[in-house]
């Protein structure tokens, strides 16, 4: 008997379960007065991808997770994999984030900040809450064939797919890392993004990162944002640079 009652329940779990996914991928997102899909509002990960894309054991101040790498680990090219131990040797200084610079994308999509998207029919802003920095994502224009220069950020451009928002990114400068364990690119990334509103709360994040200066081959990401729904709920300042000249005046 205890062991039907555990098959029903299992059965139950699994149901429920495939019908918690048929519901997502059936969700019909909100829209726009003019019509696109409306991923407007306060977002943030729960993830700790930012220590670390790849499995990792918890330490003092950093929290263990699981991988956010599709399929589990990034292929490195092995020349390249030489550098991300190098870099993991010297985290607190050569990390950007630890002087305080943009951190690139797509990191800077799992920050540990909240993040405000906001939509016009012709460009999607995204503001952060880290050093307040500013994606804008053009949506009536191509990659410009001969840019000024290497961006810390990339340069954005988006189209809808019926229900998800598609971001191509390329020109970077090649100076960001994509987590705090040393993972990296050059500034041959390729990025293409796609957000997906599953439900009021939530935001299917998912990345291709191509680059073959230092991947062997493409390789993904993906991870759930979180729609921040508590009462006046807003960016606040993360003066990253005042904080870290306060440091140096008081070392």
């Amino acid at each position: 008997m205890i062991k039907s009652a555990i098959r029903v329940l299992a059965i139950a779990i699994v149901g429920a379960g495939a019908a918690a996914q048929q519901t997502a991928n059936d969700y019909e997102a909100p829209r726009t007065a003019y019509g696109d899909p409306d991923l407007q509002g306060l977002w943030q990960t729960m993830s700790p991808a930012v220590w670390n894309l790849e499995d990792h054991t918890a330490e003092l101040g950093i929290p263990a997770g699981q991988s956010v790498v599709v399929g589990g680990s990034i292929p490195y090219r092995a020349d390249a994999a030489e550098q991300r131990e190098r870099n993991r040797e010297n985290l607190a200084t050569d990390d950007p984030e630890a002087s305080c610079k943009m951190v690139g994308v797509p990191r800077t999509m799992y920050m540990p900040y909240p993040f405000q998207i906001v939509q016009t029919p012709t460009q999607v802003t995204i503001l952060s809450e880290y050093v307040h920095s500013v994606r804008t994502i053009f949506l009536d224009s191509e990659h410009p064939a001969d840019p000024l220069q290497q961006l810390w950020m990339g340069d954005s451009r988006g189209h809808w797919e019926g229900n998800t928002l598609v971001v191509d990114v390329n020109n970077f400068t090649g100076e960001t890392w994509l987590d705090r364990s040393g993972n990296f690119h050059s500034d041959a990334l390729h990025v293409v993004e796609r957000f997906t509103r599953t439900s009021p709360d939530h935001l299917l994040y998912e990345v291709t990162l191509e680059d073959p200066n230092v991947y062997s081959e493409s390789w993904q990401i993906s991870m759930p944002l979180y729609r921040r729904i508590e009462p006046n709920a807003r960016l606040l300042e993360y003066e990253c640079h005042a904080y870290l000249e306060t440091l140096r005046n008081n070392e």
